[in-house]
């Protein structure tokens, strides 16, 4: 019998392993599934409602324009049944036009020549000249037009839709033409602008033929020229359609749009992939949930039946545990197992917990360490200020800058720049106490932090290094400055963070006065 227990029996299968590893495919098997299904589902949901809403906005600047092409063809009837009309009446006509109907942000009469004869508001400034560009094409073209966007004489961006107008003779008078000002309040951002971001992060937008923005909910966007998204290029071809596509600011998009052929105008209404994600992310979390007591029954009587089977492993699982955690990792104790498998896994975890450790330390202090000076960094700098702080000890903090320091890397190259910075800690080193700390905090930025030191002792140490950078030869053959900063706690203040604020503040000062100096933090104190 006490041979049979010497002996170690290899684990070929645990009946925990199974019943567990079979639950968890299942379960990753339903998931899968059940995430793939519901993903095609919302996606083709929301490329439906994004297909309607594109379709109803694109019918209601469809109708918007009509509108407005009704109202310039009523304008121009009106003009010709009235030719009586004085060019002061004719003037009050178009301001009460556009007032009433407010489809334009101005209303103009340009004769056949090319001259602006009126125009509302008067304010616009363009009576009596004359036009050029897109709107003597529209004078000369004789037919209705709508222009694509472009920049108007006041430097506006606009559309502009124009009707001709002829006499009640038949002769031809030029066009009466309406603008909208993009980047104004305009009747097009009155109809589109109400909820166009909703909770799903779904918006929409309009383009022109030539591919600039008419309506964006970033109003700056406005005007701009739409590069990078695929589906402008099927737009200005006339297509209309749904999508998965990628934008032009890089955003995964399900997207519908609608060619508008009657203006030439485009509507794309598009929801954040990001959205379906957390609906998809949700959906799996209460799936998790229901299928979560059912998994935990199984768990629980498998982990009953096997519990002795699996006791060295469950031993040795909790040690592993350990690895993610901040406090030192206790070895199992060396004991011989009846199972061979656990008896060998404790002495190699034995043998890995002593790596583990050594490495550990290791990494912890090159973290703390920067590897071009050798100084610690900004992390252990913290830390040693918390542990003096903690003890109530006085010490002086003095914030340190190379001065100049671009226009070295600028003239002698990063490589020179790093020499230089290399040079600055083996200087300071050289020159401290051994009690003081000196960090390299970011760049040409350092810190040295002086336990037990006012700021009158910190003062003479700061200048001591000053005058020794300002007056040796550096790497790059010739010397530098620094500037520096000094506060002191728990004189100035108790709080870490202003602490180093005010060391920084006094640096800035330093700057500010012409560099090469050492300023003490003279702000308001906070007594201890």
């Amino acid at each position: 019998m006490k041979i049979l227990f010497k002996r170690k029996f290899k684990l070929t299968t645990l009946l925990i392993s199974l019943i567990c590893t079979s639950v968890v495919l299942i379960t990753v098997f339903l998931l899968f599934a059940s995430y793939q299904f519901e993903k095609k589902s919302l996606t083709d949901t929301y490329l439906s409602l994004n297909s309607s809403k594109s379709e109803k906005i694109s019918s209601s600047v469809n109708f918007l324009s009509k509108s407005m092409r009704i109202s310039l063809q009523e304008t121009t009837k009106y003009l010709r049944d009235h030719p009586e009309m004085t060019d002061k009446e004719i003037q009050q006509y178009l301001e009460l036009l556009r007032s009433n109907s407010r489809y334009f942000n101005s209303l103009s009469w340009t004769d056949e020549t090319g001259l602006v004869r009126n125009v509302a508001p008067i304010t616009v400034g363009l009576k009596g000249n004359y036009v050029s560009g897109v709107l003597k094409d529209s004078v000369n073209a004789k037919v209705p037009m709508l222009a694509p966007p472009f920049t108007g004489l006041t430097g506006r961006m606009m559309v502009f839709m124009s009707e001709p107008y002829f006499d009640h003779n038949g002769n031809y008078r030029g066009i009466i033409g309406g603008a909208i000002f993009l980047q104004e309040q305009n009747v097009l951002s009155e109809i589109l602008g109400n909820d166009i971001i909703d909770e799903t992060g779904s918006y929409y937008f309009v383009v022109g033929p030539n591919g600039k923005l008419l309506f964006h909910p970033d109003s700056k966007r406005i005007g701009e020229f739409v590069e990078g998204n695929p589906m402008i290029p099927k737009l200005l071809n006339g297509q209309s359609g749904m999508e998965r596509i990628v934008n032009s600011k890089g955003v995964p998009m399900l997207a519908a749009y609608n060619f508008i052929p009657e203006i030439g105008w485009g509507v794309v209404q598009q929801t954040p992939v990001s959205y379906i994600d957390g609906l998809l992310k949700k959906h799996i979390q209460n799936l998790l949930l229901t299928i979560l007591f059912p998994f935990f029954i199984i768990l629980v009587v498998s982990i009953s039946f096997a519990k002795k089977l699996a006791k060295p492993f469950i031993d040795l699982a909790d040690v592993v545990n350990q690895f993610g955690s901040d406090t030192k990792i206790q070895p199992p104790v060396h004991q011989s197992h009846w199972n061979r498998e656990a008896d060998l896994l404790t002495k190699s975890l034995i043998i890995a917990v002593e790596a583990v450790e050594k490495n550990k330390n290791k990494l912890v202090e090159e973290a703390m360490t920067d590897s071009l000076t050798g100084l610690p960094n900004r992390r252990k700098l913290n830390e040693m200020m918390v542990s003096l702080a903690n003890q109530k000890q006085l010490f002086s903090l003095v914030a340190m800058d190379i001065d100049h320091f671009k226009s070295i890397n600028d003239t002698y190259g990063h490589q020179g720049g790093d020499e230089v910075l290399k040079y600055l800690a083996k200087t300071v080193r050289s020159l401290i106490r051994e009690k003081d700390m000196f960090f390299r905090y970011g760049g040409e930025e350092f810190v040295l932090l002086m336990s037990d030191t006012n700021t009158s002792e910190a003062y003479m140490m700061a200048e001591r290094i000053r005058t020794t950078i300002a007056d040796t030869i550096s790497p790059i053959g010739k010397s530098i400055t620094v500037s520096l900063g000094i506060s002191e706690f728990p004189i100035h203040t108790q709080s870490l963070g202003d602490l180093f604020i005010f060391a920084d503040k006094a640096l800035y000062q330093s700057k500010t006065n012409g560099r090469n100096q050492v300023t003490i933090w003279q702000g308001p104190y906070n007594s201890f």
